[in-house]
């Protein structure tokens, strides 16, 4: 007879997760399943899927080391006529086959899924097997959903900034004397800069993890099974482990903390990584605790190795932005999802999977996206992310795109970011204004314009920036809608001052770029 069965996901391979707590290995099992569901119901990067998998399965090394009763099923290079296609499908299997064998669990045990319709889906399989359903709380968190409902209670707005303070005072995190570090609690206005002409000179490249034999088995299946679907696994070296992922963050820490605050912003043609951490894929994964992250990055600071800025800059990402996108998604789905403030419809562009572009900016990022399964967080929110904006992209096309190609993406991140923050499709919940800009802001931010043949201060004729002649279109179209935003008042005047016959050249070769996208 078996006490609990635990359902272990994806991303949540996390040996000291709630799932855990009281586990005995003598009455409990732990249940995983590889299902083809997972890497289709978006088409899914090559990268994405093989990171899923390959972590999924050192987990269950590791579990099976401890002597624990691990019932995994695995994925095979074909799909058979047999094969459960869904996690609900797997599960009644399994449990079907536990019903034969008399053993049956007591209880089904799961942490918080990341996803509404993973959480939806085993609640119905548990139902359908007349076994209980026991969701805890997952504590891989600073914030429960709980707490976040409580913080929104009563607010008619809610923002970052005022829920990401008590969270860094709750837990003493860059504080001293009950105030914050250096008498601020933000430092993003030293946060936004720019490289020289020159480029970003030398940056050490982020520690590299080969992969091992059971990597190397997954990247040959799904080089088998999904042979179809989008992106490379060709350079494919992701931390699949928690030994890995710790390598990782003590490797940025190390090495590219000390200029992540000043250059977070910054883009350069062809240096995917930069400054950046590559610590969200592990961390979403729960291969690593932001708890052991922020203390890094403090200490890192105390000890006088970093900047302030540089400090809290990365922590805010972590302990801010990370846990509110968290309690925006879990506080106003299901119908977040379907959100479309301002009743975008166009399809999203077919060179968004292939790179085949002659702007470069969309072409290098959207090029090491499909190489990588990888883009930091600028090179999504303006410039992928802008022009989908600009464009009048219907964002559930933009959700989708976004959760299929990066190796970091589970919904409860991803959906807010993109539907809210980059699309501002939820007409203000996640950031107060959209974020749109003109060419010059990408000129401004990167190299990408000097080999372009646009040019970014153009919007119309034929060597217009398609940015900057979509920007002034997207602030016509939507000049209703945006005079109610206080914060959109100066790029507003800026459109009053342009006469009527260059507002109707600009929207005529606007409305041609929408038409000639699909």
């Amino acid at each position: 007879m078996t006490r609990h069965l635990l359902l272990v996901l994806g991303d949540q391979l996390d040996r000291g997760s709630a799932a855990f707590d009281g586990f005995d290995r003598s009455c409990d099992r732990v249940w995983m399943a590889e299902v083809a569901e997972e890497s289709t119901h978006v088409w899914t990067h090559k990268a994405r899927i093989a990171v899923f998998l390959a972590a999924m399965r050192h987990f269950r090394a590791a579990l099976v080391k401890e002597r624990i009763d691990v019932d995994y099923s695995e994925l095979q290079p074909l799909a058979t006529p047999t094969e459960p296609a869904t996690l609900a499908a797997a599960l009644a299997a399994s449990l079907a086959r536990d019903r034969r064998a008399n053993r049956l669990p007591e209880r089904l045990v799961v942490v918080e899924p990341g996803e509404w319709r993973v959480r939806q889906a085993l609640v119905a399989a548990a139902e359908e097997a007349s076994i209980p359903l026991e969701i805890r709380p997952d504590h891989h968190f600073y914030c429960s959903n709980a707490d976040f409902a409580a913080h929104a209670a009563g607010r008619k707005q809610l923002r970052l900034e005022y829920f990401y303070r008590p969270l860094r005072e709750r837990h003493s995190i860059l504080m001293d004397d009950g105030e914050p570090a250096g008498g601020r609690w933000n430092f993003d206005a030293e946060n936004r800069g720019a490289f020289p002409k020159a480029g970003p000179g030398k940056v050490p490249p982020p520690v590299r993890f080969p992969p091992d034999a059971e990597t190397r088995r997954v990247i040959d299946l799904v080089n088998e099974r999904f042979a179809k679907h989008p992106g490379s696994l060709a350079d494919f070296d992701w931390p699949v482990t928690p030994a890995d992922a710790r390598a990782a963050l003590d490797d940025f820490v190390a090495h590219r903390l000390v200029n992540f605050g000043t250059y977070q912003d910054a883009m350069w043609t062809g240096e995917p990584w930069l400054w950046h951490s590559r610590l969200s894929q592990a961390m979403n994964l729960k291969l690593l605790d932001p708890r052991d992250v922020v203390a890094a990055a403090e200490k890192a600071y105390r000890k006088k190795r970093i900047p302030l800025e540089a400090a809290e800059g990365f922590i805010r990402q972590v302990i801010g932005w990370r846990e509110y996108v968290r309690g925006i998604y879990w506080h106003f789905m299901p119908q977040y999802e379907s959100r479309n403030a301002l009743g975008a419809d166009r399809s999203l562009p077919a060179f968004y999977w292939t790179a085949e572009t002659e702007m470069n900016c969309l072409k290098d990022a959207i090029g090491q996206t499909m190489r990588f399964g990888y883009a930091h967080h600028i090179q999504r929110l303006m410039v992928t992310g802008l022009f989908a904006l600009l464009a009048g992209v219907k964002p559930q096309d933009v959700h989708r795109w976004y959760l299929a190609v990066y190796v970091d993406a589970v919904e409860w991140v991803e959906l807010p970011n993109t539907l809210g923050m980059s699309q501002f499709a939820d007409g203000g919940v996640m950031a107060s204004k959209p974020y749109c800009a003109t060419g010059a802001y990408i000129d401004r931010m990167s190299n990408a314009c000097r080999g372009c043949r646009f040019k970014p201060k153009q919007a119309s004729g034929p060597d217009a920036c398609p940015f900057t002649t979509l920007y002034w279109d997207f602030l016509a179209r939507h000049q209703k809608v945006l005079s109610r935003n206080q914060r959109m008042t100066m790029q507003l005047k800026n459109l009053g001052r342009k006469d009527a016959a260059e507002l109707r050249t600009i929207r005529r070769q606007a409305e041609e770029l929408r038409d000639g996208m699909s």
